[in-house]
């Protein structure tokens, strides 16, 4: 069986040895309890129980006591994990949604089954084999879109724009969804490559990405990590191992069983050692991301630009368990060349609530980088070039969680029967946008802001304390004056509102690689860093210039 080592927020897999460090009568006692007690309550409870899911509930209490990360997935959930390891299951290659109680189509992949067919955005979902699907929610109806590659389906559509629904066959494929949905040149000389999974081979399209930039001229590189919450560790290895000479040491772990001591090597010929490199974090980057990242900072390979990443030093493995079901554990703790593990919480430490504690300052270590410049442990990785998190607007997100914007641009690609937006270059125009506002006129999009919530709190207290007649006109004038603000908001928040109106539009024609090019435009994190790639002298300046530590200094521990 090909062994995965898989450190991320949401998968692990493979198969290595492992024993029991607790004493072995105390283990066969407690099983022992465990089964008799599950016994006698199923025999003797007053209501029928589920068995299966009282274990399953006794099981996911027992993990959740340990790490997020340690879990039971049971035989149903296999397709989903197999999904999380290798991006790979077998279906029709769309995403769906549940919208106004209509099962519906959101996007289809390009290139596979469901785009083949003929489903684009905005298809309702009627019938799957014909079993009608009225009633049911996206969780009902994917398990029936899902299948063994090469099965067939029939479903019955209602086409964005029709009234009369048409039968339409497929076939279902394996569905491979790239780690690396899009790259390109975004200047003469800067390339960019998104990554966002490390599943099985992820690697090998960043290998190709940065080749077919490297043709087209490329002299430095954005290597976007945001929002990328991990995978394989062997897969972070050999992207590391693209910008690293051979020999390097890139990670190691360390378990409480001996055989997880392990260091990693890049042990492949790199493909450029040179070119200037600056890796894109957010507090979502996690695990494997961290792994590239915090590898690139600690070798002085890469700058890193955005926010603090996640904090997951932990790696996982799989075990089988019987009945096709299998065990996701933490194994052990890794180690960046620095020596630095970037672990942010510690769940062998618990307050009297049961909450999960951050690693105490007064723990937090300096360590060295391979040109001495100082870094820390415990809490993700820093960057070098801090920016503040792009922050959305209340009303946008309320939009977006209403899906008011989904259905105006299926109401204005009706309208626009022979619109080609192309993404970088289609402008949803101020018109437009005035139809957009119209069209909200009967639809609900209030939301509370943090001073709606923050007022009420001091009516209540104003209540309780009696003081609220004393204050009722001058709140009741706040709270007209805050709705009347909010009034405003369509137009105070234009610029941000159609950007995501666009982004939706230009999916539609280009769907996710489109999405992710047309958000570049708007991206400021981006464009920082492309400014800093461009003045090599501040390059050289961040990678060799070495500061004071603020923590107690730790040469490294190699294990």
């Amino acid at each position: 069986m090909k062994k995965l080592i898989i450190i991320s927020c949401v998968a692990a897999a493979g198969f290595l040895g492992f024993s029991f460090s607790q004493d072995y009568f105390e283990v066969s006692k407690n099983l022992d309890i465990f089964n008799t007690l599950y016994r006698e309550l199923n025999i003797a409870y007053v209501d029928e129980t589920k068995p299966g899911q009282l274990m399953k509930t006794g099981i996911d209490a027992m993990l959740e006591s340990l790490d997020p990360y340690t879990n039971y997935i049971s035989e149903n959930d296999i397709e989903d994990y197999r999904y999380m390891t290798t991006g790979e299951y077998g279906g029709i290659g769309a995403q769906i949604r549940d919208i106004d109680d209509k099962i519906t189509v959101t996007e289809p992949y390009e290139g596979f089954a469901a785009f083949k067919a003929g489903l684009r955005a905005g298809d309702e979902i009627i019938e799957i084999n014909g079993n009608s699907v009225k009633g049911k929610n996206t969780n009902d109806i994917t398990p029936l879109l899902k299948g063994q590659a090469g099965t067939p389906i029939k479903m019955k559509i209602i086409h964005l724009g029709q009234t009369t629904p048409v039968e339409v066959s497929m076939t279902r494929e394996d569905i491979k969804v790239k780690s690396v949905p899009y790259f390109d040149m975004i200047n003469a000389e800067t390339g960019y490559i998104k990554l966002t999974s490390f599943t099985d081979n992820c690697s090998g399209e960043v290998k190709s990405a940065l080749l077919k930039l490297k043709e087209k001229g490329c002299k430095s590189l954005v290597f976007d990590l945001r929002g990328n919450p991990g995978g394989l560790l062997q897969e972070a290895v050999n992207i590391v191992n693209l910008f690293v000479d051979k020999g390097n040491e890139i990670v190691f772990t360390r378990g409480k069983v001996k055989d997880w001591d392990k260091h990693y090597l890049a042990v492949n010929n790199p493909v450029d050692t040179q070119i200037p490199l600056v890796v894109l974090v957010d507090n979502n980057s996690a695990s494997a991301s961290e792994i590239v990242a915090g590898s690139l900072q600690d070798l002085d390979r890469a700058i890193i630009v955005g926010q603090r990443s996640f904090g997951k030093g932990l790696v996982q493995q799989t075990r089988d368990l019987t009945y096709n079901a299998k065990l996701k554990v933490t194994v052990a703790k890794y180690y960046i060349p620095s020596g630095r593990c970037i672990q942010a919480l510690d769940y062998s430490h618990r307050d009297e609530e049961g909450h999960v504690l951050k690693v105490p300052d007064s723990l937090i270590t300096a360590f060295k980088t391979k040109n001495g410049r100082i870094v820390y442990d415990g809490a993700g990785v820093m960057p070098e070039l801090k920016l503040d998190p792009a922050k959305y607007s209340n009303i946008l997100i309320t939009l977006l969680n209403k899906n008011h914007i989904f259905k105006y641009v299926n109401e204005y690609m009706i309208k626009h029967p022979q619109l080609q937006a192309k993404a970088g270059d289609f402008k949803f125009s101020d018109a437009d946008y005035n139809d957009f506002i119209a069209y909200l006129k009967d639809k609900d999009y209030s939301y509370k802001t943090q001073s709606d919530y923050e007022l009420e709190d001091l009516k209540n207290d104003a209540e309780s304390e009696k003081y609220y007649d004393d204050i009722k006109n001058e709140y009741n004038a706040l709270l007209a004056k805050m709705a009347s603000n909010k009034k405003d908001d369509l137009n105070r928040f234009k610029p941000e509102i159609k950007e995501f109106i666009e982004e939706e539009i230009v999916s539609r024609f280009e769907f996710e690689k489109g999405r992710i090019q047309n958000s570049l435009k708007y991206d400021t994190e981006l464009q920082e860093a492309t400014k800093l790639l461009a003045d090599k002298d501040k390059v050289k300046s961040i990678l060799t210039t070495i500061e004071k530590p603020t923590k107690p200094f730790n040469p490294g521990k190699k294990f």
